[in-house]
């Protein structure tokens, strides 16, 4: 069977894209009062319980880890969209600007995740889900460390591109379970 990592990749964004439009239709746009360091923590607590639930395979609350990478995806998403919004940006943005929003900041990270991929060879694929977790562990403390240096780094990348690698690992984990 071919590797079509393209097309895997839209449909897992596909379906991450049809719960995030419904919550904005329920919702609006109430994200929109999140501070980065708010986005951060809720990227945190997600990514925590996935590995909670890798660990203690029980849920108690009946969700599984699906939905919870799907919520790092749309979260890191939000914190793409309000690293590019400032204060003088309505709190309540149109359905039909956050669409556009959300599909401009996934074809900037699947185009890093190409560019990545071509290096590394898709090394991905070959890595266990739990390691994808770690990662994105990883990448939520040091987008933490960087908010409490306000910003300031002397060699790494910014917290866009943490934001970034965090949506492609959620990407490669549910592709990995098969979420379509």
């Amino acid at each position: 069977m071919a590797i079509d990592t393209s097309n895997e990749y839209d449909s897992v964004i596909a379906v991450c894209k049809s719960l995030f439009l419904k919550k904005t239709k329920d919702y609006g746009t109430a994200w929109r009062i999140l501070r980065l360091s708010s986005i951060t923590d809720q990227l945190f607590i997600k990514a925590q319980r996935i590995r909670t639930l890798e660990e203690k395979k029980i849920s108690k609350v009946g969700e599984g880890i699906i939905p919870e990478y799907i919520g790092i995806i749309n979260y890191c998403v939000i914190a793409m969209m309000q690293l590019n919004l400032n204060e003088d940006d309505p709190n309540e943005l149109e359905l039909s600007l956050v669409e556009t929003l959300f599909d401009q900041k996934v074809k900037e990270t699947k185009e890093l995740m190409f560019a990545k991929n071509h290096d590394y060879g898709e090394a991905w694929r070959d890595m266990r889900i739990s390691s994808l977790t770690d990662l994105i562990l990883m990448k939520v403390f040091r987008v933490k460390q960087i908010e409490d240096n306000l910003g300031a780094t002397l060699a790494s990348e910014g917290v866009n591109a943490n934001y970034q690698d965090m949506l492609n690992y959620a990407v490669f984990a549910l592709i990995k379970m098969d979420v379509k």
